[in-house]
């Protein structure tokens, strides 16, 4: 694992790693070992957070995304929703209020018109769940 970036660098860079693994049909960790260069360590310990802790991740999305089923969603939302739904989860260190922001702000970037106000639902409901207490 390599380098270090911003986390905002890394978010985005693992939602990219995460849409070309699911566009290709492999898993996280198979597209990391098949990259020439890996990734800076936070993009790495998200992807592969997202791999060990799926089930979790997808049952809470699947949840908290009412009248959609996680396989109807754009790739992009998934995936995206899955790095925050992982850090939400697993990375206390991350504010829930960034975690949030971030997530939104690159659904507006590169989905749909209508994904971040659905991107910020979801996951709001998600944090109120994940991040009790």
């Amino acid at each position: 694992m390599a380098g270090t970036a911003t986390r905002r660098e890394a978010r985005e860079r693992a939602l990219m790693l995460l849409y070309e693994a699911e566009a290709k049909t492999l898993t996280p960790s198979e597209l990391l070992d098949d990259l020439p260069v890996a990734p800076d360590d936070y993009t790495c310990a998200v992807m592969l957070g997202v791999e060990t802790k799926s089930s979790e991740v997808d049952s809470l999305i699947s949840r908290h995304a009412i009248g959609w089923a996680l396989d109807r969603m754009p790739a992009v939302d998934r995936a995206l929703l899955r790095v925050a739904t992982y850090e939400l989860l697993e990375r206390p260190d991350v504010p829930t209020a960034v975690v949030l922001s971030e997530a939104v702000e690159l659904a507006g970037e590169y989905s749909t018109d209508e994904s971040a106000r659905f991107v910020n639902g979801v996951l709001a409901s998600v944090a109120a769940e994940a991040r009790r207490g």
